[in-house]
């Protein structure tokens, strides 16, 4: 069962990929979707099996690499941790399969499309299901690939080309910390292999290495290396921009990209190897720190984007501050739940996105929306289903996780703890903002597009109105049904060591920071209802009187015009020089392809020279004859008397 739930999404995409032309989209698209729905199913049995009946399982199916003392093995490793991902990854991604049937339908290249989408899902299962760093970095790698080719899917489009190289190159970035925190972790432990590495993590504590010509405490300096790797492949602050220009891809992998894969891939990591981060402190300092900026900086961004789209993805970023937040003040039980609760509720919210642009003819400015509440009533009913979880309205799933998170960073009670609840309590504010806001401007008011295009909105049909539902069912369900699982009196006998847990609960939290998540969450709605339905001419006015302000969040605190200055200018001019000038002219001009040019020039002048003709030889003879004489007489040489 378990092979199977790992396995059956790479043979769709082998069948998509190599078959796709012979037996027809249609075949591709039934396929590669029932599979991922059989992985599904069996993912729920195998979490229950796991995470309820308290059964682990540990499968070696091969011998990988043996080279001195490092000995890997390709293993499925299922412990709670890795159940609850093989939930949220094969169910979203399963739906999403759906989805795509009739959002992709008239495009030509489906079969290459649904391949994508399977390999992208196999590879986040093989992340999941490591039980080594060797095969982490490799399903880490193999999502890192499938969104460079999701992303640039449509790769007639120059942005779309542009989107995928630089979610490509930015991730490489974290990546190269992420490799060298595993090489760290091998010249310190001997061993890539997890319960190895945990087992011996206390004896390390104090052990210092030597980095950048300094002594640095060993697992300090490895657990910061591993989450700069995190901060790529999750889009946090400083390594975030990549994630916005993701949505020129098609928006089924936007959701599967934000919602189950690739971004949740540094929450699990981190979680995973929960042990060592545990022993380092200023690491697990940092991670806090890195997560509340990232849900603040991302939230503002937000509330000025024009494209529905781009809303939603910067709000995926903000999410996952919240997860690396609860994780960096050791609640990795509170992070995970929050992971699951936001995949349900922010695939819901890029589906109905979906939906609107699909109905629109491919508009995602919100200027050119409005009035479609009654045009399209079952997608708006779906849009708010997930709006209310992601804002945190009692008894949806994003009030259960979302709102213990920021009573959780107060709980921690020293300055990291405080900074954390802070920025998450005003990034909540700002959630309830500009979650509100799409919905005032995308379906409330009038239509701005035009009369000939709203003739034309329409309901999804049924294979994008199924994943609606389901997804929607987990929007307001989930969160009550596993909170006490995964945060509540039954964490420790759920998570069975798969995770670091808590020391000390915090008990007795003050009424008032219980309910300032809800009172952030009400302010943030009646600022958008007075802004963009009592007085919707007002944001207009502000703009005008704050220009600078709303152009420092449109651009996102202009990041990418930063290291555009930075990085990117000054390697086009590195580049240019070495073109123009090391190839150009010292390789070309006066190296080896300047030597082989000179020769074949004297070498074709000389050529001339042999015409076949008796009396130019003749000509040339008396030429060389005079020359000779006349050398003799001027230079004194000739007979004397």
């Amino acid at each position: 069962m378990y092979q199977a739930i790992v396995f059956l999404p790479l043979l769709g995409a082998i069948f998509a990929g190599f078959f796709g032309r012979f037996v027809g989209d249609r075949a591709c698209e039934v396929i590669t979707t029932t599979l991922l729905f059989i992985a599904a199913l069996l993912s729920w049995v195998a979490f229950y099996q796991v995470a309820i009946e308290g059964h682990d399982v540990r499968i070696e199916l091969l011998s990988w690499i043996r080279s001195g003392t490092l000995e890997t093995f390709w293993s499925i490793r299922v412990d709670t941790l890795t159940a609850v991902m093989l939930v949220v990854v094969t169910t979203v991604s399963s739906v999403v399969h759906l989805y795509s049937v009739g959002y992709m339908d008239e495009d030509p290249h489906k079969p290459r499309f649904f391949a994508y989408l399977s390999m992208f899902t196999f590879a986040m299962l093989t992340l999941v299901t490591a039980d080594d760093l060797v095969q982490l970095f490799f399903g880490w790698e193999g999502v890192g690939l499938a969104s460079y080719l999701l992303i640039g899917f449509w790769y007639r489009k120059p942005a779309a080309n542009a989107a995928a190289i630089k979610a490509f190159l930015v991730n490489r970035v974290g990546d190269l910390g992420f490799a060298l925190g595993i090489f760290a972790i091998f010249l310190l432990f001997d061993t890539v292999q997890y319960d190895t590495i945990f087992a011996s993590a206390p004896d390390q504590v104090g052990k210092t290495l030597a980095f950048l010509g300094y002594q640095v405490p060993a697992l300090e300096l490895i657990c910061f290396l591993l989450f700069m790797g995190a901060m790529g492949k999750s889009a946090q602050f400083l390594l975030h921009t990549w994630l916005p220009d993701a949505m020129e891809g098609p928006t089924p992998v936007s959701a599967l990209i934000h919602a189950a894969t690739m971004v949740t891939a540094g929450v699990f990591m981190v979680a995973r190897l929960s042990p060592l981060f545990e022993l380092a402190p200023y690491a697990l300092a940092f991670v806090a720190i890195i997560g509340g900026t990232s849900a603040f900086f991302a939230a503002t961004a937000a509330v000025v984007q024009t494209d529905i789209k781009r809303v939603v993805a910067y709000s995926t970023c903000s999410q996952l501050g919240y997860m690396f937040a609860a994780e960096g003040v050791g609640a990795f039980g509170a992070g995970m739940f929050h992971l699951m609760t936001h995949a349900c509720f922010k695939a819901l919210l890029f589906l109905c996105c979906g939906a609107v642009i699909h109905t629109l003819a491919d508009i995602q400015d919100m200027r050119r929306m409005g009035g479609l509440r009654k045009v399209i009533p079952f997608t708006w009913a779906m849009m708010l289903i997930g709006s209310l979880a992601l804002t945190g309205f009692p008894l949806t799933s994003g009030f259960f996780s979302k709102d213990f998170i920021i009573e959780t960073t107060y709980g921690d009670r020293n300055w990291v703890g405080m900074y954390a609840y802070l920025t998450t309590l005003i990034a909540a504010l700002l959630t309830a903002l500009y979650t509100w806001r799409l919905m005032f401007l995308t379906f409330e008011g009038k239509f701005r597009g035009g009369s000939k295009l709203l003739a034309g909105v329409h309901e999804p049909p049924w294979t994008m109105g199924v994943p609606l539902l389901v997804l929607a069912a987990g929007a307001l369900f989930v969160g009550g049904g596993f909170a006490h699982l995964f945060i509540g009196a039954d964490q420790v006998s759920f998570w069975r060591g798969s995770i670091v847990l808590p020391q000390h609960a915090h008990h007795d939290m003050p009424f008032w920071l219980t309910i300032s998540p809800t009172i952030a969450m009400t302010v943030g709605f009646l600022i958008a209802w007075y802004l963009y339905m009592w007085r919707p001419l007002l944001p207009f006015g502000l703009a005008k009187m704050f220009p600078a302000t709303r152009n420092f969040f449109f651009h996102a605190w202009y990041f990418d015009a930063l290291y555009d200055f930075l990085f990117v200018r000054p390697a086009k001019r590195i580049g240019y020089f070495l073109w123009k000038i090391g190839d150009g002219t010292v390789i070309d001009g006066i190296g080896p392809n300047g030597v082989a040019a000179r020769v074949l020039d004297i070498t074709n002048r000389a050529v001339r020279l042999q015409t076949g003709y008796i009396y130019h030889y003749a000509f040339v003879m008396l030429i060389g004859v005079a020359l000779f004489i006349t050398y003799f007489i001027f230079s004194g040489g000739g007979l004397k008397p």
